[in-house]
């Protein structure tokens, strides 16, 4: 291959891996959601129930403080929310809430197509926010019933957690995505609130609250990306990145094909 080759490609090469540290600085990383079909045996008690329970899901922290596993299998997806900086473990008061932003719009206040899901600990059903209300009070945000088939639970995590075998408030949510409507990329939320210091432990991280129930709006959330039969496994980038690049070795082929042709004649 020629010189010109191997100077578009770094050319490319250095000009996408640039654009994607410009615009990824300073944010937090999507949490990249993962198939499994081992969600069927996810036993939904609101704990790290046994070693291997939630081993083929997807990980994201919060500075060590807060583990978010994720994972969709067939119409659901699940989520576990380790709070492991909660060992204070105030039943009926310590709580997590998720959310999602169903057409990632990132607007200013809550509309119709964002959803909340709380647990509690030491309870075995949660809530169902939708947004798009006038109640400033409550983030735009009420309350409406659960599909049949949501399951939200927060209990107390201790000797088969992975990350900590000191007990400590956990949450296990099973959501309907006909609730939130099948997507490619949500709007993502997660909190974890401990009621004896009354703070909140947020992903993404440091967001401020007004009140312990404020729900900050979806503009300030962060990104989930489904890795499904309609979403490429690669970021976007590096998908651009390795189109771009076979686009280059293909032109290149062609070239040089075309200088031997001539140079036969």
């Amino acid at each position: 291959m020629n010189y010109n080759y191997y100077k578009i490609s770094s050319f490319v090469l250095c000009l996408l891996l640039f654009s994607n540290v410009q615009t990824s600085y300073g944010e937090s990383e999507p949490v990249m959601i993962t198939y499994s079909d081992k969600m069927n045996g996810i036993v939904f008690d609101g704990k790290w129930t046994f070693f291997s329970e939630w081993k083929s899901s997807s990980v994201n922290q919060v500075n060590e403080l807060l583990k978010i596993r994720s994972a969709h299998h067939d119409e659901f997806i699940y989520i576990f929310v380790d709070a492991l900086y909660d060992s204070s473990l105030e039943i009926g008061s310590d709580r997590s809430l998720i959310c999602f932003d169903s057409q990632h719009d990132k607007t200013i206040s809550s509309d119709s197509n964002d959803y909340c899901f709380q647990a509690i600990l030491g309870r075995d059903s949660g809530f169902t926010l939708q947004g798009g209300t006038s109640f400033a009070s409550k983030s735009f945000f009420q309350q409406i019933p659960n599909h049949q088939d949501f399951i939200a639970i927060g209990e107390i995590s201790d000797g088969n957690d992975r990350y900590s075998k000191q007990p400590h408030a956990s949450y296990e949510y099973k959501i309907p995505i006909d609730v939130i409507s099948r997507s490619n990329s949500y709007g993502f939320y997660v909190e974890a609130f401990d009621a004896k210091s009354g703070k909140s432990v947020t992903w993404p991280a440091n967001i401020v609250k007004k009140t312990p129930t404020h729900i900050p709006g979806p503009n300030f959330w962060g990104d989930m990306i489904s890795i499904d039969k309609s979403l490429p496994e690669f970021p976007l980038p590096i998908l651009i990145l390795v189109v771009l690049v076979m686009t280059v070795i293909l032109l290149s082929k062609k070239l040089n094909s075309g200088r031997l042709t001539i140079n036969n004649l």
